[in-house]
């Protein structure tokens, strides 16, 4: 089994939230009771990812509020925010605010890109000026200046019996280094890396200069760090998809296996337009799945995880991945629990 060149030093896990139309109050218990156990297991991080109009979280920056208030020390953080869904300013108050509540444990990720089927929710969304918005990345950067303290607006001062800042209220110090860019291509990871953003890398990645998964994500770490200011220290944080089943019963082995194998044929080649390349997911023992990580190129390079939820799984058998993750896997690929 190949080695990489340091353990494992920060291990996170991302849960998508999913709900019952008919009953969305247990699905969202069931995310904060996950977030809650990761806490309780030593995971150093959870992540929640972000869904428009389906039956997931719609808004992580409320959940994570609320997760917040039930752990004391566990990361949280989004993977990521759709920024064509957002004002930067607004959203900028949310972040600053979340961040104060859990006492600066808020690591939020964007992304850009036109909404999802924008066709059918601009005249919602942007009534009146669909045709003028910019998707791309400025306004990632606006959302950074907000966050890290440029002026909003050039008036500050008092006025009758209110006083008015000029930047974003509350400050949170320390969230501008806390910002995280989920990129899938070369272009994404060299503009997080110029702007001083951290990387979310995923189980997805554009096909540019090649058809092997692990080589293009690396590609991916490797741009990003010749042109982050940190360097080699700058922060990459990988997010596949592992299911062990060291304590699984032989039904969830079953239903594993099931899950993986019908979405394994849109791993063999890119997909649509955009040339998207999924990486499988990895199921089987602890000790199976850490073997196939160490024969991963970029996993070698990293030293952070996030390891992804597989969507449409029960309350228990995520238990059961979370433990086993925290328990197994995690202390094979050289991971210490946080005390």
């Amino acid at each position: 089994m190949p080695l990489t060149s340091q353990p494992l030093r920060t291990l996170g896990f991302l849960t998508i939230g999913l709900f019952d139309e008919a009953d969305p109050g247990r699905g969202h218990a069931s995310t904060l009771e996950l977030i809650e156990l990761g806490e309780q297991l030593g995971f150093d991080s959870a992540w929640v990812r972000h869904r428009h109009l389906q039956y997931g979280i719609s808004s992580p920056i409320a959940v994570l509020a609320a997760a917040s208030q039930r752990t004391s020390r566990i990361a949280l953080g989004t993977a990521v925010i759709p920024l064509g869904w957002e004002n930067p300013l607004r959203l900028a108050e949310d972040l600053a605010t979340v961040d104060i509540l859990s006492g600066g444990r808020l690591n939020p990720g964007v992304s850009v890109g036109p909404p999802m089927h924008y066709d059918q929710v601009k005249s919602a969304l942007y009534p009146d000026t669909d045709d003028r918005e910019d998707f791309g990345y400025e306004r990632v950067r606006r959302l950074l200046d907000f966050v890290r303290g440029e002026p909003a607006t050039g008036f500050a001062g008092v006025e009758g019996f209110e006083v008015f800042s000029d930047r974003v209220q509350p400050h949170a110090p320390g969230l501008g280094r806390r910002m995280w860019y989920g990129g899938g291509s070369l272009r994404s990871a060299r503009w997080a890396a110029e702007h001083g953003m951290n990387l979310l890398t995923s189980s997805v990645v554009k096909a540019e200069e090649a058809e092997d998964f692990g080589q293009i994500q690396l590609s991916h770490v490797r741009t990003f760090r010749d042109h982050h200011p940190d360097g080699d220290r700058a922060r990459v944080s990988q997010g596949l998809v592992v299911i062990p089943t060291d304590t699984a019963t032989p039904e969830q082995r079953v239903k594993y296996l099931e899950y993986a194998d019908k979405r394994l044929p849109r791993t063999r080649e890119p997909q649509g337009a955009g040339r998207l390349m999924f990486a499988p997911d990895l199921v089987g023992t602890s000790a199976e799945i850490a073997e196939r990580l160490y024969a991963d190129a970029a996993f070698r390079e990293i030293d952070e995880v996030a390891f992804a939820l597989p969507f449409t799984f029960e309350h228990a058998d995520y238990v059961q991945i979370l433990t086993d993750i925290a328990t197994r896997l995690g202390p094979a690929l050289g991971w210490r629990p946080a005390s």
